[in-house]
């Protein structure tokens, strides 16, 4: 084995030390979060510059968080949406995507540039509301599901990953008198779980980050997501339902903590999913990129 020189030594830990740098700066925020929503409101308030722990450990804040009806109801809703997305969103998408990877599928090419057209160009969300209106889906939690059945990106890297898949494959299921659905099923599906799993991710993390949407579409507050009501908290400040029962200045102090208690709660159930997909993410990504 060549012994490294001097200069790739010292390039091997700049890149370290550039890697690491970057993933300080990019834990270091959800750190802060975690300690903050477990600190003493009073001496968080007091506090400035970095948070390296929590002052005086308490779970105050997740005790007013998971009393709160609206942050309940809001999991419950965004539960129901990332899981009703994801049957369809993975039915819809791996369908469209088997068919447009198909080289004898006429028309493929109009067909391809029709989609890529719209990753672009589109009606606009005033004709968009009035389409959701007319079709009745107003105020429902299927505003924010059917309307989104198909991301034109993860199509793409999707259709991408099916033609990378061998057509002696396909040929010879065909000898042995397969049709597209058992093809589909049994050949197609089977050797794309790394980007089926990468294309999951995509959409769960979509899903349960959603709230423009759902802002637009639900009036109901029953119907709201998790999100949504994170979003009142953090922007319009409203932790009301949370911290009554106490003092002005006290309950001002219970609002910083629930604040950090809230977006942990709505944060740390999608961070589990990645593990359980990171062995699939690199090569998953790796297969959609190989041919455009």
């Amino acid at each position: 084995m060549k012994k490294a020189t001097i200069p790739e030594k010292a390039f091997d830990g700049a890149i370290i030390a550039i890697v690491t740098l970057l993933a300080v700066i990019s834990v270091y925020p959800l750190l802060y979060v975690a300690f903050a929503s477990v600190s003493d409101g009073d001496q968080l308030m007091s506090h400035t510059g970095l948070l390296l722990k929590p002052y005086s450990f308490n779970l105050d804040a997740y005790h007013m968080v998971f009393k709160n009806r609206n942050i309940l109801t809001g999991y419950s809703n965004t539960l129901f949406i990332v899981f009703a997305s994801l049957l369809i969103n993975l039915t819809m998408t791996s369908m469209a995507a088997y068919v447009l990877s198909r080289k004898q599928v006429l028309w493929n090419p109009l067909f391809m540039f029709m989609i890529v057209f719209t990753m672009f160009f589109h009606g606009g969300l005033i004709p968009f509301y009035l389409i959701v209106k007319g079709v009745g889906l107003l105020n429902s939690l299927w505003s924010v599901i059917i309307p989104f059945a198909i991301n034109t990106f993860n199509l793409i890297i999707m259709r991408t990953s099916f033609m990378a898949i061998p057509d002696t494959l396909e040929e010879s299921a065909k000898i042995d008198g397969a049709n597209h659905f058992v093809i589909f099923t049994r050949i197609i599906i089977p050797l794309s779980l790394p980007v089926l799993a990468v294309i999951t991710l995509y959409y769960s993390v979509e899903k349960w980050n959603a709230w423009f949407y759902a802002s637009i579409f639900l009036k109901d507050r029953e119907m709201y997501p998790l999100q949504l009501i994170l979003r009142e908290i953090l922007i319009a400040n409203n932790t009301d339902s949370m911290s009554g029962g106490t003092s002005m200045d006290r309950g001002v102090q219970v609002a910083e903590t629930i604040r950090y208690a809230t977006i942990m709660v709505a944060t740390v159930p999608i961070l589990f999913v990645y593990p359980f997909v990171q062995k699939y993410f690199v090569k998953g990504v790796m297969v959609g990129a190989l041919k455009g």
